[in-house]
């Protein structure tokens, strides 16, 4: 399903949404002062776990624990959920019980194939969002719009493309909610307001979006979209400020949170990047000289777009016909750059906050074989993001690495399951062991991960279904014991499995033998002298950004599903955050 749409001629200051992972071999250039004015020309570029059933297990601190969230395991809205009819055999997939990145953004200026530049930089983003795409490109002055739900493939083809020329493009891919719902939240948005147009495409989340709604609301603007990203086209659209990028910095100090966005006017793009840095963004340079900004350098690979460098945390990049524009957004604090790009978003072939996500992998493995090695005939991985870890981990310990599961990438997010019912269907359908590799054996399965516990305990019951002797788990990271506010879509604590559990009870719940998790410390020591540089609120519970007023799924991607109904009858999916006061309880200076 995708529509197509075009901006207004300048109308209103009401925003209207519309319905609808380069070399990087060479070493990049020092980046502009962030903080002050420059114009290039544009010629061509130049905590600590004790783990269970270990034979010899060093001494360590208990799990950390947060304890209001500790008492009880069940959801608040758990018996709502039971008390609906669900359609029969109808499964909705659970395997995949991982935090999910909610978006990947794409911003091309100065390239006659703009729009079709975007569409493969976005294929190549695809991991950051599956449910919903679009693109955004701006000819004869009128921006076009065609977005749509599915995968990019499912919403562009050629005649859509031939839809969308000009040499100035954004695009964007969102993971989110399923259903019908969600069409209208579907990014790029478009707005036309009394001086123009404006197109944005954001990754991230603001922690005070309600509030800026409410007083929005209050002073007569109307919203389309439950979207918090058309918040910011009302400011922009509301400032008083000349020119435009003025608009978007006084639009954005309003903003509290994460966001790395990107905006396209009838003669310009702009990239913006919050003050703490929570998401990525970079830019690169194509041969011809135009300008890419990406999410991630995989998007830049692909497209044979060299990488430049990142876009500063707190610094707005201006493109257009006099070349490349710096400034500095606002006086922003010590970068706090999420930490689970390196441990699951990202892929391995990028590069993200000047690191490679394929060598931070490969060394979370080696720490977990050093502090937690495990007697065993063979190692695997939970593919695909587990896979780096293992062979960090088998390579470490001596025993070979080979594949003991095979993931299927052509199943959908609902399927429909025989009368018979089959124990483990979802894991089943994206996981098929392989017997010839564990049977007799005694395994070490290697995941980035626990989130729930629940695809974890199928886990082990497969690979021991396959004949495996022993399931030693090992974790490469720390236990999640805290939800996420800056743009992962994370589970409620009372659902997270290391908030309400020891590791040797997670072992237990599981079933496997042993179970060890990368520790906060160790974590911490690798990345030495920018370890203050990365958020590890969900680990720690500890947030840069105090979460006042945020939008959290209480029940994980069950929410809103297509099936259940929308996020609104629910008190519209918001939950509030704790107060300082009860912070302080629990996380004590």
């Amino acid at each position: 399903m995708a529509s197509t749409a075009t901006a207004p001629a300048p109308a209103s200051a009401s925003a209207s949404a519309s319905a609808h992972r380069s070399s990087l071999s060479p070493p990049s250039p020092p980046p502009p002062p962030p903080c002050s004015l420059s114009t290039t020309a544009s010629p061509s570029p130049k905590p600590s776990l004790k783990p269970s059933s270990l034979s010899n297990p060093p001494s360590l601190p208990p799990t950390p624990k947060l304890p209001s969230s500790a008492a009880s395991s069940k959801s608040p809205l758990s018996d709502f959920f039971a008390s609906v009819d669900q359609p029969h055999h109808a499964v909705l997939d659970e395997s995949d019980d991982k935090p999910r990145e909610e978006c990947g953004v794409v911003g091309i200026y100065g390239d006659p194939e703009a729009s079709r530049l975007c569409y493969l930089a976005l294929h190549a983003l695809q991991h950051r969002g599956q449910e919903g795409a679009g693109i955004v490109a701006v000819h004869d002055n009128v921006l076009q719009s065609i977005t749509g739900v599915g995968l990019v493939s499912e919403v562009f083809n050629q005649s859509k493309l031939d839809q969308l020329p000009g040499s100035s493009a954004i695009g964007h891919v969102r993971y989110s909610t399923a259903g019908s719902s969600m069409l209208k939240n579907v990014q790029p948005f478009v707005a036309g307001y009394r001086f123009g147009s404006v197109g944005v495409a954001h990754n991230g989340n603001l922690v005070n979006y309600q509030a800026l709604r409410a007083q929005l609301e209050e002073s007569g603007s109307i919203f389309n979209t439950s979207s918090d990203t058309e918040v910011v086209l009302h400011l922009i659209a509301i400032s008083k400020a000349r020119p435009f990028f003025v608009r978007i910095i006084e639009a954005c100090e309003k903003l509290r949170g994460a966001y790395s966005m990107v905006f396209l006017t009838e003669d310009k793009v702009v990239a913006v990047r919050d003050p703490h840095g929570f998401r990525p963004l970079v830019m690169g340079r194509r041969s011809n000289g135009a300008y890419v900004f990406a999410s991630e350098t995989c998007a830049l690979d692909l497209i044979e777009a060299t990488y430049v460098r990142e876009v500063n945390p707190g610094e707005v990049v201006v493109i257009d016909k006099d070349g490349e524009h710096n400034l500095c957004l606002m006086a922003h604090p010590e970068p706090k750059q999420c930490i689970f790009e390196h441990i699951y978003f990202s892929l391995p072939n990028s590069i993200v906050f000047g690191k490679s996500v394929y060598e931070s992998r490969s060394k979370y493995g080696e720490i977990l074989a050093t502090e937690y090695p495990a007697e065993c005939d063979v190692v695997i991985a939970v593919p695909d993001s587990g896979v780096v870890a293992a062979l960090g981990y088998a390579a470490k310990i001596g025993v070979p690495f080979q594949q003991g599961l095979i993931r299927s990438h052509y199943v959908g997010r609902t399927f429909i399951e025989p009368n018979q019912s089959i124990r483990d269907f979802g894991v089943k359908l994206k996981l098929a062991p392989v017997r010839g590799v564990l049977e007799g054996k005694r395994v070490v399965v290697v995941d980035d991960s626990i989130v729930r516990g629940t695809t974890s305990s199928k886990i082990v019951r497969l690979i021991r279904e396959a004949g495996a002797k022993e399931v030693h788990m090992r974790i490469a990271s720390p236990p999640i014991i805290a939800s996420c506010y800056y743009g992962v879509d994370t589970p409620s604590p009372e659902e997270l499995i290391s908030n309400r559990m020891t590791v040797e009870e997670i072992r237990e719940f599981i079933g496997s033998d042993s179970l060890a998790f990368l520790s906060f410390d160790s974590l911490k020591k690798y990345l030495s002298s920018d370890a203050q540089n990365f958020c590890y609120a969900c680990f720690s519970g500890n947030y840069p950004v105090k979460p006042t007023e945020v939008k959290v799924k209480r029940v994980g991607d069950f929410l809103d599903d297509g099936l259940n109904g929308s996020i609104e009858s629910i008190d519209g999916g918001w939950v509030k955050a704790r107060s300082e006061k009860e912070e302080k309880v629990e996380h004590p200076v």
